[in-house]
């Protein structure tokens, strides 16, 4: 049996036969996030996600970009049962590089039901794996290793900075409901060393270096419906410093939400309003594949933080449909403020294909 169709399995596992479940908890500002706990799974959440992103050189100073993420999911079927194929926590992860050499996006998924020693995801530290792909945390670095069709990633990523809280305190809102929010922190300026082997470039195995950044989120109720999908950037900056901004689209391609944070290099913190932030879409790519147009070109205000972003190459589409079910745009980008490049990070565009469901 395929790894796709115990995905497909562990979805249409039938609800009517499963017992009364326990509600998902709420968001709660207040709460206050715990470390080193809270680097591991919240199992009680319906989704959470690891997301690593980053900008890497080789001996050449060829530039890729990486994105190694890892979800974890909570149905909510069949939870009062005995049976131990009940999908009581499914676990999905993506791997891509972009590499403008290739002029396309390069990406694998997994996607397992958790436990039978092939899932799994720790809830005391960041501990997660699905078969041959792995991400854990040990004081103050995480290693990954993902074995993937097309290439292979062994990295490390060593913290250089303090962990950021987003929103308030780690309560990031993704909507006017108090309830339509994540448990948010980041971790910028990441220090990427490992090895890359990439089939389409003679497969040998090359030293690569570089910088990160790492989202953990975790959510009952990420999306409200009137939410159609997001943009979303992460910037990795020069001197230090870290800017992370969104805005979630409602179904008319207005703004319903947005919100972000910036850390300049002496370390003091500024979270935006949903007034704070502005996209404004400046180029856009089509995608030959699925049809779907993205804007992949930005210019971003937050509060008086004014950059530019352009993609590092114009088709980085992941199509995710054989795991979580979506096709969105995410990819690489560099950051300019009045023609001078002042950093990079990755941009991402969901609920333009149709809209997101979490």
């Amino acid at each position: 049996m395929n790894r796709r169709t115990i995905l497909l399995l562990a979805l249409a596992w039938p609800s009517s036969r499963a017992h009364a479940q326990p509600k998902s908890p709420a968001v709660v500002e207040g709460t206050g996030l715990r470390f080193p706990r809270d680097h591991g799974a919240h199992p009680a959440f319906r989704t959470e996600w690891w997301y690593l992103t980053g900008t890497l050189f080789d001996a050449a100073r060829h530039e890729l970009g990486v994105q190694i993420t890892f979800f974890r999911s909570r149905p909510g079927v069949a939870e009062g049962g005995t049976s131990a194929f009940a999908p009581r926590q499914l676990l999905f992860a993506h791997a891509a590089i972009a590499d403008p050499r290739v002029g396309r996006l390069q990406h694998d998924q997994r996607a397992l039901r958790a436990g039978f020693g092939l899932a799994e995801a720790s809830d005391t530290t960041t501990d997660v794996r699905l078969d041959d792909w792995s991400l854990k945390l040990d004081a103050a670095t995480y290693a990954a290793s993902v074995i993937a069709r097309d290439f292979t990633l062994r990295l490390t990523y060593r913290a250089t900075q303090p962990i950021l809280l987003q929103g308030v305190d780690g309560v990031s809102r993704k909507g006017p409901s108090p309830a339509q929010a994540s448990y948010y922190y980041s971790r910028p300026h990441l220090e990427v060393s490992g090895a890359l082997q990439q089939h389409e470039q003679n497969g040998r195995e090359v030293t690569v270096s570089g910088d990160a950044w790492l989202d953990h989120e975790w959510s009952s109720e990420y999306l409200a419906p009137e939410a159609r999908g997001w943009d979303w950037v992460g910037l990795n900056l020069d001197g230090g410093r870290a800017l992370m901004a969104f805005r979630i689209l409602d179904h008319y391609g207005g703004v319903f939400w947005a919100g972000g944070s910036y850390r300049d290099s002496r370390g003091h913190i500024r979270t935006f309003a949903p007034s704070d932030v502005a996209f404004t879409p400046l180029a856009r790519w089509k995608s030959p594949r699925t049809g779907i147009e993205y804007p992949i070109s930005f210019r971003i205000i937050a509060g008086d933080i004014d950059v530019t972003v352009e993609p590092l190459m114009a088709d980085q589409e992941l199509d995710s449909r054989a795991s979580v079910g979506t096709v969105y745009w995410e990819g690489a980008v560099r950051a300019h403020t009045q023609g001078r490049k002042v950093g990079h990070g990755y941009l991402e565009l969901t609920g333009y294909g149709s809209p997101l469901r979490i």
